[in-house]
């Protein structure tokens, strides 16, 4: 009688402990458990890199529209205008419009939009940095007079 006793419980433990791990209910939340961390919602505030302005003489190159402007936004450098024709070449292909720049120490500005208000200027280089991870570096040109 023991014997058949003890099989009785171990049987209802069994099929007790079944039971909660199907449902997963429990006598205690996760929420309710000190062990539990929960886990926050908001997302760590990244605070974006300051955009760098340099302001220089400059001329238009190679553009579709000969309009000058008073701000340019500048996604790329180079010593070489070959160089800087490839790029705005890849650029088109991403669906930018490039306009290519030259200074005076003769360096090549590949400009991806052009304004004559800072604030818009600034708008858009943030969002090129937001928007595309690999053209964080994108800072903002004062065309000199």
């Amino acid at each position: 009688m023991n014997k058949l006793f003890l099989l009785a419980v171990l049987t209802l433990c069994i099929i007790s402990c079944r039971s909660l791990k199907d449902s997963g209910s429990s006598s205690f939340s996760d929420s309710d458990s000190p062990y539990v961390k929960e886990e926050s919602k908001v997302k760590p505030t990244v605070k974006p890199k300051p955009i760098v302005v340099k302001e220089e003489k400059v001329k238009v190159i190679e553009s579709s529209d000969n309009v000058t402007y008073k701000y340019y936004v500048i996604i790329g450098s180079f010593s070489i205008l070959d160089n800087a024709r490839n790029y705005k070449k890849s650029l088109s292909q991403e669906g930018f419009t490039p306009v290519i720049l030259e200074n005076e120490n003769g360096l090549y500005r590949v400009s991806v939009s052009a304004y004559n208000s800072e604030t818009s200027a600034r708008d858009k280089v943030s969002n090129i940095r937001m928007q595309y991870e690999k053209y964080n570096d994108t800072w903002l040109l004062i065309r000199k007079l």
